[in-house]
């Protein structure tokens, strides 16, 4: 079996990997491995905004982002980790110009910013500018930066490349295995520093905003690898996709004058959010409009949707601001959105939980916070609780450059201080994977793939979606249980090497059933409302009980075991505003 060697391996060429990337280049070898081409990567997805308080259209100030932030987080985000990315926000946002991101602009010339739910000024008295943006392609635009700038400063690229495992010795992280799709040869990436940014994993719900790549393959691997997963229950429903499709109509339409409307044409967000009404973060929306489906005035035939009014907004307006808003609803659903509303419902978007690390991204191996060495983790993937139980809009870009610097200097740090000479490589790992996909390959009898991973994103979607209950918890739970049987018993059926999809697939839905058990079990424990986390039957936020983090673990045989670990309120013990209380827009 191949071995190739770099001093650091990132996997994963979105946003985050490409920051670490950057920053490790021209000190250490570093590889970025990605099942995509990097340009393919979901960040180039994000439309809306990258937030910093750079006060370019109105007084702002870092200390303001980091309470919209832990507020918006319904107090379960580390209040440590939050001050951090406030406060290099801006220092980040300056950074990305002289990097070459083609911002909008102000007629001064400064970056242009806009409103976003969730965005205040002065501790909440009213909506704020605080977010940057590139037209609606700032995730795009600011891959492309990051990807050219990776070229300029010879970062090695294998592209279309899956990662299968993890390589362990003496207790580090020292490498992977990776199958190159082309070929389907598995070979094996030997390094001192590893680093995950390999995204989300909404395709475990029917209706998602997601990437089809967007299969959580790291978290999947971490949990394989005895390490946990924290804050699972909390995966964010954006307010606004495209009816029955899902695709993401970003909430700068709405930062830009848009306003949801019900069947019967009132703007409904004044009832349940008075003082920011369609601006409210994201948990807060989704809910407002299920309820008003719930009150049967929804829109269409049906009443089982809300409509996105841009009508308000000049259609020059909109083609400056809004472009691929336009086009999507034009082409999707046969909608021009500056003469009529457009059809939208809640759609599977983001997840605050992951694999835990520090402010440094360093990977935690137990709920106590012990680092696993030679191991970082940044983006999507990571749970450095930045976000808590419900990330604001605009703050996943942040995120994603934020920690994936920090995670880059760090990992130069650690490779600057050990031996030069890399544990050498356990080829255990890379012997498990191939008899795996042997035994996939040449079993006789089992389930395909398809009828499998659509039933538990059927049971995502019914029973771990927006609302929850203690009977719907369960009954994922024991499906998924059942779910996780059949998958471990699944049949390939193409038996070849090149470009087999149908393999890949396999693995990622092997994945997807067990990480898809932590949500369910995290969202069954946590016998409350906070963020993201609605439960019916537990209708308030308990900061007695669940002022804490989830931490999960995959046992043998596929069990999932749930503890807890303390939340990090270290702002709160020097400034009232940030002590948790009731969470009112």
């Amino acid at each position: 079996m191949q071995v190739v060697y770099h001093d650091v391996i990132i996997v994963g060429s979105g946003l985050a990997g490409l920051r670490a990337a950057v920053e490790v280049a021209g000190k250490h070898d570093v590889a970025v491995l990605s099942k995509l081409h990097p340009l393919r990567s979901h960040s180039g997805a994000a439309q809306g905004g990258i937030s910093a308080a750079l006060g370019n259209a109105e007084k702002d100030s870092p200390e303001w982002h980091a309470y919209d932030t832990i507020k918006g987080s319904d107090y379960l985000a580390d209040q440590y980790a939050v001050e951090v990315m406030c406060n290099d926000a801006p220092r980040a946002i300056i950074e990305l110009e002289h990097l070459g991101v083609p911002f909008s602009r102000f007629e001064d010339g400064r970056i242009a910013q806009r409103p976003f739910g969730g965005h205040t000024s002065n501790f909440g008295k009213a909506p704020v500018r605080r977010t940057c943006y590139a037209a609606d392609r700032t995730g795009h635009v600011c891959l492309h930066t990051l990807y050219e700038q990776s070229l300029r400063k010879g970062v090695s690229f294998y592209d279309e490349y899956q990662v299968l495992d993890l390589c362990m010795a003496e207790g580090a992280v020292n490498g992977i295995v990776a199958i190159e799709i082309k070929t389907g040869q598995l070979m094996l990436f030997h390094a001192r520093a590893v680093m995950f940014a390999t995204g989300g994993y909404g395709k475990a719900w029917r209706t998602t905003s997601n990437a089809f790549a967007n299969t959580g393959d790291g978290l999947g691997i971490a949990l394989n690898n005895g390490m946990p997963l924290e804050d699972m229950e909390f995966v964010q429903f954006h307010p606004t996709g495209l009816y029955r499709l899902g695709i993401l109509i970003t909430e700068a339409a709405r930062g830009e004058g848009g306003i949801l409307r019900n069947g019967q044409g009132e703007r409904f967000m004044e009832r349940y959010a008075p003082s920011i009404k369609d601006l409210a973060p994201r948990d807060i929306v989704s809910r407002s409009i299920y309820e008003e489906i719930r009150q049967g005035r929804g829109a269409g035939p049906m009443k089982d949707h809300v409509l996105l009014d841009l009508t308000g907004l000049s259609k020059e307006k909109i083609v400056e601001k809004l472009p691929e808003i336009e086009s999507f609803a034009k082409i999707y659903l046969g909608v021009d959105p500056a003469e009529k509303p457009i059809p939208v419902q809640p759609t599977c978007h983001y997840a605050m939980g992951g694999i835990p690390t520090d402010a440094n991204g360093r990977v935690s191996g137990d709920a106590e916070g012990r680092e696993v060495p030679g191991f970082w983790a940044a983006g999507e993937v990571a749970c450095v609780s930045v976000h808590g139980a419900n990330r604001l809009g605009s703050n996943s870009l942040l995120d994603l450059i934020v920690f994936g610097r920090r995670a880059g200097k760090d990992i130069n740090r650690y490779l600057d201080r050990i031996c030069l000479t890399p544990i050498p490589l356990d080829t255990g790992a890379a012997a498990r994977m191939s008899e795996k996909i042997a035994v996939l390959k040449g079993r006789d009898g089992g389930e395909a793939i398809t009828p499998i991973r659509a039933e538990l994103q059927n049971v995502m979607m019914e029973n771990v979606s927006v609302f929850r209950h203690e009977q719907g918890l369960s009954e994922a739970v024991e499906k998924i249980t059942a779910l996780q049987k059949r998958a471990e018993a699944i049949r390939v059926f193409d038996q070849s090497e090149k470009f087999n999809t149908e393999l890949l697939e396999a693995i990622e839905l092997q994945h997807m059933v067990n990480y898809s058990k932590a949500v369910a079990v995290s969202a069954l424990e946590r016998r409350e409302t906070r963020g993201a986390h609605s439960r019916d039957d537990y209708q308030s936020r308990d900061d007695a009980s669940w002022l804490k983090h989830s931490i999960c673990f995959l046992e043998e045989g596929g069990a999932i075991t749930h503890m807890q670990k303390t939340v990090d309120l270290s702002l709160a013990s020097s400034r009232a505003e940030f002590v948790p209380k009731e969470r009112k827009y």
